[in-house]
Protein backbone atom coordinates (compact mmCIF):
# COMPACT_ATOMS: atom_id res chain seq x y z
CA UNK A 1 0.00 0.00 0.00
CA UNK A 2 2.86 2.13 1.41
CA UNK A 3 4.71 1.33 -2.19
CA UNK A 4 1.57 2.26 -4.32
CA UNK A 5 1.43 5.78 -2.67
CA UNK A 6 4.98 6.18 -3.29
CA UNK A 7 4.72 5.19 -6.58
CA UNK A 8 1.45 7.61 -6.94
CA UNK A 9 3.71 10.58 -5.45
CA UNK A 10 6.24 10.26 -7.85
CA UNK A 11 4.06 10.32 -10.96
CA UNK A 12 2.07 13.59 -9.61
CA UNK A 13 5.48 14.93 -9.12
CA UNK A 14 6.78 14.50 -12.38
CA UNK A 15 3.12 15.10 -13.85
CA UNK A 16 4.24 18.95 -12.46
CA UNK A 17 7.53 19.23 -13.01
CA UNK A 18 6.77 18.22 -16.85
CA UNK A 19 3.84 21.35 -16.66
CA UNK A 20 6.44 23.32 -15.03
CA UNK A 21 8.89 23.10 -17.93
CA UNK A 22 6.89 24.36 -20.27
CA UNK A 23 5.71 27.05 -18.54
CA UNK A 24 9.56 27.97 -18.42
CA UNK A 25 10.03 27.57 -22.38
CA UNK A 26 7.21 30.01 -22.76
CA UNK A 27 8.65 32.56 -20.41
CA UNK A 28 12.21 32.10 -21.94
CA UNK A 29 10.51 32.12 -25.07
CA UNK A 30 8.39 35.48 -24.40
CA UNK A 31 11.73 36.99 -22.59
CA UNK A 32 13.64 36.22 -25.85
CA UNK A 33 11.03 37.81 -28.32
CA UNK A 34 11.24 41.13 -26.32
CA UNK A 35 14.62 41.88 -25.85
CA UNK A 36 16.78 40.01 -29.04
CA UNK A 37 16.96 42.74 -31.46
CA UNK A 38 16.07 40.95 -34.90
CA UNK A 39 18.98 42.30 -37.78
CA UNK A 40 17.54 44.27 -40.20
CA UNK A 41 16.37 43.58 -43.68
CA UNK A 42 19.36 44.33 -45.74
CA UNK A 43 21.17 42.02 -43.56
CA UNK A 44 19.13 39.35 -44.01
CA UNK A 45 18.31 39.57 -48.08
CA UNK A 46 22.17 39.95 -47.91
CA UNK A 47 22.57 36.48 -45.84
CA UNK A 48 19.95 34.51 -47.68
CA UNK A 49 21.81 35.28 -50.49
CA UNK A 50 25.25 33.93 -49.74
CA UNK A 51 23.48 30.88 -47.59
CA UNK A 52 22.47 29.21 -50.51
CA UNK A 53 19.88 26.04 -49.46
CA UNK A 54 21.09 26.14 -46.43
CA UNK A 55 20.23 29.64 -45.23
CA UNK A 56 16.57 28.91 -46.30
CA UNK A 57 16.50 25.93 -44.34
CA UNK A 58 17.66 27.57 -41.52
CA UNK A 59 15.02 30.36 -42.13
CA UNK A 60 12.69 28.09 -42.23
CA UNK A 61 13.53 26.28 -38.81
CA UNK A 62 14.42 29.90 -37.24
CA UNK A 63 10.92 30.93 -38.02
CA UNK A 64 9.24 27.77 -36.21
CA UNK A 65 11.00 28.55 -33.22
CA UNK A 66 10.09 31.83 -32.69
CA UNK A 67 6.38 31.15 -33.18
CA UNK A 68 7.24 28.07 -30.42
CA UNK A 69 6.67 32.17 -28.80
CA UNK A 70 4.07 34.11 -28.10
CA UNK A 71 4.72 36.64 -31.12
CA UNK A 72 2.11 38.05 -33.66
CA UNK A 73 2.67 35.32 -36.78
CA UNK A 74 1.27 38.31 -38.53
CA UNK A 75 3.86 40.82 -37.97
CA UNK A 76 6.46 37.64 -38.50
CA UNK A 77 4.87 36.50 -41.85
CA UNK A 78 5.11 40.27 -43.28
CA UNK A 79 8.60 40.69 -42.42
CA UNK A 80 9.57 37.57 -44.23
CA UNK A 81 7.31 38.65 -47.28
CA UNK A 82 9.78 41.82 -47.33
CA UNK A 83 12.83 39.52 -46.85
CA UNK A 84 12.01 36.60 -49.52
CA UNK A 85 9.51 38.25 -51.74
CA UNK A 86 6.15 36.30 -52.42
CA UNK A 87 6.65 33.23 -53.82
CA UNK A 88 9.83 32.27 -51.54
CA UNK A 89 8.15 33.93 -48.54
CA UNK A 90 4.89 32.32 -49.00
CA UNK A 91 6.67 28.82 -48.78
CA UNK A 92 8.86 29.88 -45.82
CA UNK A 93 6.32 31.36 -43.74
CA UNK A 94 3.68 28.47 -44.72
CA UNK A 95 6.28 25.94 -43.93
CA UNK A 96 7.99 27.37 -41.12
CA UNK A 97 4.17 28.11 -39.32
CA UNK A 98 3.18 24.64 -39.54
CA UNK A 99 6.18 23.29 -37.71
CA UNK A 100 5.82 25.84 -35.37
CA UNK A 101 2.20 24.70 -34.91
CA UNK A 102 2.97 21.06 -34.85
CA UNK A 103 6.02 22.06 -32.14
CA UNK A 104 3.54 23.74 -29.87
CA UNK A 105 1.30 21.19 -30.43
CA UNK A 106 4.14 18.78 -28.95
CA UNK A 107 5.19 20.72 -26.13
CA UNK A 108 1.73 21.19 -24.87
CA UNK A 109 0.40 17.67 -25.12
CA UNK A 110 3.82 15.90 -23.83
CA UNK A 111 4.43 18.60 -21.00
CA UNK A 112 1.10 19.70 -19.86
CA UNK A 113 -1.21 17.57 -21.30
CA UNK A 114 -0.98 15.32 -18.08
CA UNK A 115 -1.16 18.08 -15.68
CA UNK A 116 -3.95 19.65 -17.15
CA UNK A 117 -6.45 16.19 -17.14
CA UNK A 118 -5.20 15.46 -13.77
CA UNK A 119 -5.84 19.23 -12.57
CA UNK A 120 -9.41 19.10 -14.69
CA UNK A 121 -10.38 15.38 -13.93
CA UNK A 122 -14.14 15.21 -15.31
CA UNK A 123 -14.61 18.49 -15.91
CA UNK A 124 -12.32 18.00 -19.11
CA UNK A 125 -14.08 14.62 -20.37
CA UNK A 126 -16.52 16.94 -22.58
CA UNK A 127 -13.83 19.30 -24.33
CA UNK A 128 -12.14 15.83 -25.14
CA UNK A 129 -14.91 14.65 -26.42
CA UNK A 130 -15.47 17.66 -28.81
CA UNK A 131 -12.22 17.72 -29.81
CA UNK A 132 -11.88 13.96 -30.75
CA UNK A 133 -15.62 14.67 -32.78
CA UNK A 134 -14.84 18.15 -34.34
CA UNK A 135 -11.15 18.57 -33.89
CA UNK A 136 -10.83 19.58 -37.31
CA UNK A 137 -13.55 22.21 -37.73
CA UNK A 138 -12.26 23.44 -34.29
CA UNK A 139 -8.82 23.97 -35.41
CA UNK A 140 -9.62 25.40 -38.83
CA UNK A 141 -12.17 27.80 -37.43
CA UNK A 142 -9.50 29.24 -35.30
CA UNK A 143 -6.84 29.42 -38.04
CA UNK A 144 -9.63 30.74 -40.52
CA UNK A 145 -10.57 33.58 -38.27
CA UNK A 146 -7.34 35.07 -36.41
CA UNK A 147 -9.49 35.65 -32.50
CA UNK A 148 -7.61 33.41 -30.97
CA UNK A 149 -3.55 33.90 -31.39
CA UNK A 150 -1.73 31.32 -33.47
CA UNK A 151 0.25 30.47 -30.36
CA UNK A 152 -2.04 30.23 -28.00
CA UNK A 153 -4.67 27.79 -30.14
CA UNK A 154 -1.16 25.64 -30.94
CA UNK A 155 -0.97 24.49 -27.42
CA UNK A 156 -4.56 25.02 -26.32
CA UNK A 157 -4.75 22.32 -29.09
CA UNK A 158 -2.25 19.86 -27.18
CA UNK A 159 -3.80 20.20 -24.06
CA UNK A 160 -6.82 18.60 -25.62
CA UNK A 161 -7.25 15.25 -26.87
CA UNK A 162 -7.49 16.30 -30.50
CA UNK A 163 -5.75 13.97 -32.86
CA UNK A 164 -2.46 15.03 -34.63
CA UNK A 165 -3.45 14.43 -38.59
CA UNK A 166 -6.72 16.30 -38.38
CA UNK A 167 -4.72 19.34 -36.39
CA UNK A 168 -2.18 18.79 -38.76
CA UNK A 169 -4.50 19.19 -41.90
CA UNK A 170 -6.71 21.86 -40.23
CA UNK A 171 -3.62 23.81 -39.23
CA UNK A 172 -2.10 23.87 -43.52
CA UNK A 173 -5.27 24.57 -44.47
CA UNK A 174 -6.19 27.42 -42.36
CA UNK A 175 -2.86 29.33 -42.30
CA UNK A 176 -2.78 29.61 -45.87
CA UNK A 177 -5.18 32.49 -46.75
CA UNK A 178 -4.04 34.17 -44.20
CA UNK A 179 -0.37 34.02 -44.96
CA UNK A 180 -0.81 34.57 -48.51
CA UNK A 181 -2.11 38.12 -47.55
CA UNK A 182 0.47 38.71 -44.77
CA UNK A 183 3.36 37.65 -47.24
CA UNK A 184 1.77 39.30 -50.11
CA UNK A 185 1.22 42.59 -48.26
CA UNK A 186 5.36 42.80 -47.36
CA UNK A 187 6.49 41.65 -50.49
CA UNK A 188 4.54 44.69 -52.03
CA UNK A 189 5.71 46.71 -49.12
CA UNK A 190 8.91 45.98 -50.17
CA UNK A 191 8.31 46.49 -54.51
CA UNK A 192 9.50 43.05 -54.41
CA UNK A 193 6.26 41.88 -56.43
CA UNK A 194 5.31 43.79 -59.71
CA UNK A 195 1.79 44.74 -61.13
CA UNK A 196 0.90 41.13 -62.82
CA UNK A 197 1.85 39.40 -59.63
CA UNK A 198 -0.25 41.63 -57.82
CA UNK A 199 -3.04 40.39 -59.94
CA UNK A 200 -1.94 36.77 -59.03
CA UNK A 201 -1.81 37.22 -55.18
CA UNK A 202 -5.84 38.45 -55.74
CA UNK A 203 -6.63 34.88 -57.20
CA UNK A 204 -4.80 33.34 -54.51
CA UNK A 205 -6.52 35.15 -51.63
CA UNK A 206 -10.19 34.62 -53.08
CA UNK A 207 -9.20 30.56 -54.12
CA UNK A 208 -7.83 30.04 -51.06
CA UNK A 209 -10.79 31.46 -48.99
CA UNK A 210 -12.95 29.30 -51.55
CA UNK A 211 -11.21 26.66 -51.04
CA UNK A 212 -11.26 26.78 -47.06
CA UNK A 213 -15.25 27.45 -47.29
CA UNK A 214 -15.77 24.57 -49.58
CA UNK A 215 -14.03 22.47 -47.11
CA UNK A 216 -15.60 24.02 -44.25
CA UNK A 217 -18.98 23.56 -45.74
CA UNK A 218 -18.30 19.77 -46.10
CA UNK A 219 -16.88 19.25 -43.13
CA UNK A 220 -20.22 20.39 -41.38
CA UNK A 221 -22.15 18.50 -43.94
CA UNK A 222 -20.41 15.31 -42.90
CA UNK A 223 -20.71 16.28 -38.61
CA UNK A 224 -24.55 16.05 -39.62
CA UNK A 225 -25.12 13.21 -41.47
CA UNK A 226 -22.92 11.45 -38.74
CA UNK A 227 -24.79 12.73 -35.82
CA UNK A 228 -28.40 12.24 -37.80
CA UNK A 229 -27.21 8.59 -38.49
Amino acid sequence: MAHAAADDGRVRTGIWWRAALLGLLLVAGAVVAVTVDLPDVHTLRGWLDGAGGVGWAAIVLGLALVLLAPVPRSVVSVLIGVVAGFWAGLAVALTGGLLGALGAFALARALGRPAVARFAGRHLDRIDRFAVDRGFLAVLTGRLVPVVPFVVLSYGAGLTTVRPVPYTAATALGLVPSTVVQVGVGASAGAIVAGANTVTLVVLVLLACAAATGVLLWWRRRSRAVAAG
